[in-house]
C-alpha cells in the first residue's frame, strides 16, 4: 500500500492506495508520503475540488468491505456535487432498511470522493464521522452550495 497527505480546508486527508486503486481516504497526516502515478492523480483532484475547480472525482476506486457496504457506496457516488438525498431514498432503491444505510454511510472508507456528506436524515442534516463531526460535514455541503438544503 501507498499512501500520501493533502491539506485541504476540511483538514488533513490521507489518500491510500493500493492494487492500482484508492482504497481509503482518512483524516491525519501520513508519515510518508509514497510517489506514485495514482496518488499524484488523487492529491491533485482532491485539492482542485478544495478550491472549487472540481466536481466529479476521477479516480480508480476499491471499497473493500461487504456487497451491501459497497453498494451503499455505489449509491452515494452517484449523487451529484451539490445535491443530497436521505438515507430512506437509498434504502428504498436498495430495498433494505435506512437504519443499515446510515450505518453503512459511517463505514464509507473513501469520504468526500464518495460523498457520504450529501446523505441527509429525513428531518434533515445528521451526524458525520469524518473528522470535525457535522461542521465538517456542514463544510463540505456549503462547499458544493448544497447549504441552502440544511434550512
Amino acid at each position: 500500500m501507498f499512501e500520501a497527505s493533502v491539506d485541504t480546508q476540511f483538514g488533513t486527508l490521507v489518500v491510500v492506495e493500493k492494487d492500482d486503486a484508492i482504497v481509503t481516504i482518512r483524516w491525519g497526516k501520513t508519515v510518508r508520503n509514497d510517489d506514485t502515478p495514482l496518488l499524484r492523480r488523487a492529491v491533485r483532484q482532491i485539492a482542485e475540488y478544495d478550491a472549487g475547480t472540481r466536481e466529479v472525482f476521477e479516480l480508480p476506486l476499491r471499497v473493500e468491505a461487504s456487497k451491501f457496504q459497497r453498494d451503499v457506496c455505489d449509491a452515494i457516488y452517484a449523487i451529484p456535487f451539490g445535491d443530497t438525498c436521505t438515507y430512506g431514498d437509498i434504502a428504498k432503491a436498495l430495498n433494505v432498511p435506512a437504519q443499515s444505510v446510515g450505518q453503512a454511510c459511517g463505514g464509507n472508507p473513501i469520504p468526500i470522493v464518495i460523498p457520504c456528506h450529501r446523505v441527509m436524515g429525513a428531518k434533515g442534516l445528521t451526524g458525520f464521522s469524518g473528522a470535525g463531526g457535522v461542521e465538517t460535514k456542514v463544510a463540505l455541503l456549503r462547499h458544493e452550495k448544497a447549504a441552502g438544503l440544511l434550512i
